[in-house]
């Protein structure tokens, strides 16, 4: 089913969001890449498209690019539909490409000042160093890609891909070629020199940790269609599918039968409020919102294995009616140790209660 029209109760007098797709929808063949898509993006918003490999993000991507031609639907930018003969350096969108794209026979100035045509050549020199400052590489202007670690030469993309002032950038997994160390700092560097340039940007990502640590909002895909969009927070604490609770973090999941409002479970009743009697459902908790206590104030479980890991442990324990080990992390001042018993207590509040979705 294809999502509502995202303008649907916008007021005439409010403005158009910088981004927006209407239906979007692209097959190759007898595959649907993308299945009616319609989302909006505020200016100076950063959004990440999240899903598994082959869910559309990246075709999504290139449709705002202009690279794919939708079969349906339409792209706005500023309210504006683009045409689809517009070509993609006319529609005030820049892209990082995953590799980044350096020319390696042009110096970092001359790559960073590649696409400023409609400046006089003393604008484009000023332009491409003013980037070149914000992403902290002033210095290595004269130098060449060759000379470059894979984290400066990131932000030399970054610079080249803002130098024109972009209305929307377009970000293809950009921090997958670095190591996790350097990740993190040019992932968080990046952020920072999108807020401050006040940049509206749209990031594809299969890890939700990282969609959690550098958007505004999600847009979370699978199988060409938007499952759920919000905040990480929203995606984190108010899923609307097993499928989008389950991608952003372990979760124990067993099938429950519904009561009275109420699904029973091996570690307690939780709220499944407007639920038929008598309906099966999928019951789910996060691994943080069980605590241990008594053996006789919650559910008894037995520790199977004690793992130390620096600031905390692991607790690995069993439980009757669990179908796999039960994985906690506790303080390591808790004194719990192999083959002892405890009790299991879950904060109801923070359960997750859903139908169960057909294959």
């Amino acid at each position: 089913m294809a999502e509502p029209d995202p303008t649907e109760g916008r007021r005439s007098d409010d403005p158009p969001p910088r981004l927006e797709t209407r239906g979007l929808t692209i097959a190759f063949g007898r595959k649907t890449a993308l299945d009616g898509v319609s989302f909006s993006v505020r200016a100076g918003e950063i959004i990440a498209l999240l899903g598994d490999s082959g869910c559309g993000k990246s075709t999504l991507l290139r449709a705002v690019a202009g690279l794919e031609q939708p079969s349906a639907g339409h792209v706005l930018l500023d309210g504006r539909a683009m045409s689809a003969r517009m070509p993609p350096e006319e529609r005030g969108v820049g892209m990082m490409f995953q590799d980044y794209a350096l020319f390696p026979h042009l110096t970092v100035l001359q790559n960073v000042r590649f696409g400023l045509h409609r400046w006089s050549s003393g604008e484009a020199d000023a332009i491409a160093k003013a980037r070149l400052e914000q992403v902290g590489l002033a210095d290595r202007a004269s130098s060449y890609p060759g000379t470059l670690s894979g984290g400066e030469s990131q932000r030399v993309a970054l610079a080249r891909a803002l130098a024109p002032g972009p209305r929307v950038l377009l970000l293809d997994e950009p921090f997958s070629n670095l190591d996790r160390r350097n990740r993190d700092r040019v992932r968080a560097d990046t952020v920072s020199v999108l807020h401050a340039t006040g940049a509206t940007a749209l990031l594809v990502t299969h890890d939700p940790e990282e969609a959690l640590l550098v958007s505004d909002r999600i847009v979370l895909m699978r199988e060409g269609r938007i499952v759920q969009i919000g905040s990480g927070a929203d995606l984190y604490r108010r899923p609307t599918s097993h499928f989008a609770a389950n991608f952003f973090g372990d979760l124990i999941t067993f099938p429950s039968r519904c009561m009275d409002g109420v699904a029973r479970t091996q570690l307690g009743a939780f709220p499944a409020p407007g639920t038929a009697d008598g309906a099966l459902v999928l019951s789910c908790v996060r691994p943080e919102s069980i605590t241990l206590s008594d053996p006789g104030a919650g559910c008894p479980a037995r520790v199977i294995r004690r793992r130390f890991l620096g600031a905390f442990s692991e607790l690995i324990l069993a439980a009757e009616g669990l179908a796999e080990p039960l994985r906690l992390t506790v303080a390591n001042d808790i004194s719990t140790r192999e083959g002892d018993i405890v009790g299991l207590h879950v904060d109801s509040e923070a359960s997750l209660v859903f139908p169960i979705e057909p294959d």
